[in-house]
């Protein structure tokens, strides 16, 4: 059994206005965590998932959230800071 599973989704506004998917996870002991994952990381989530739709992921373990986040991280592997930050 998975350490922490997902028990809700829901769509939200990032701080710059892009939808970001917001993940509770729920632990083995009742404890719970919100996480947030951008668009690329919540489309890589959905697909791992077999999802149509976010309320598809309730229930997933926690590792696909976690491969996910990764996933949305490495895209940016090897590629200049100011390249996908917006800086100059």
């Amino acid at each position: 059994m998975s350490l922490a599973v997902i028990r809700d989704v829901r769509v939200a506004a990032a701080h710059d206005g892009d939808a970001e998917l917001m993940v509770t996870l729920e632990y083995e002991n009742g404890g719970t965590s919100l996480v947030a994952l951008d668009e690329y990381a919540a489309r890589t989530l959905l697909e791992s998932c077999a999802a149509t739709s976010p309320e598809g992921l309730i229930g997933a373990g926690w590792e696909k959230v976690r491969d996910a986040l990764v996933a949305s991280s490495q895209r940016y592997a090897g590629v200049p800071a100011q390249e996908h930050s917006g800086g100059e």
